[in-house]
């Protein structure tokens, strides 16, 4: 486990570990979480599927204050679901991926958000949740935001 500082106080913990299954496909997984004090402000587990080309954002959390779906008016903390994307795309463009990303939305009211505030496009979905790629323009805008 590192820790990094990040602007605003934050603190950035992630780890990684390489998987083998069934000696076919070979993937990353790297984790990621914010804290803020004691209090955990998110999470992340991304996966860097080197056959595809592109990091799956396999699971991200957001502190609910921060969710702009639930919390619609006094939010506690904002910009923390972009920061969890942006670092997919870090891990996109460092692996020679051009910053593309993959994933899927918990719900329909998510994946508008996604659409709408980060230029996400819907893919064909195998699971049944919306499917959602973040690539080209879009990553961009997300990615330079954090650049200084």
């Amino acid at each position: 486990m590192v820790k990094c500082s990040y602007s605003m106080r934050l603190f950035i913990i992630f780890t990684n570990c390489m998987v083998r299954t069934l000696d076919l496909f070979m993937f990353v997984r790297y984790n990621y979480a914010v804290v803020k004090g004691d209090e955990l402000i998110a999470l992340g587990a991304y996966e860097i599927q080197v056959s595809s080309l592109i990091v799956h954002i396999v699971y991200i959390e957001s502190h609910p204050d921060s969710n702009p779906t639930i919390s619609k008016v006094g939010r506690k903390y904002r910009g923390i679901g972009r920061l969890l994307i942006a670092y997919g795309i870090k891990l996109s463009v460092d692996h020679g991926f051009g910053g593309d990303v993959v994933l899927e939305a918990k719900t329909t009211e998510l994946a508008n958000h996604y659409i709408n505030d980060f230029g996400a496009v819907k893919l064909p979905s195998f699971s049944g949740a919306p499917r959602l790629l973040i690539a080209d323009d879009a990553a961009k805008r997300i990615f330079f935001s954090y650049l200084e």
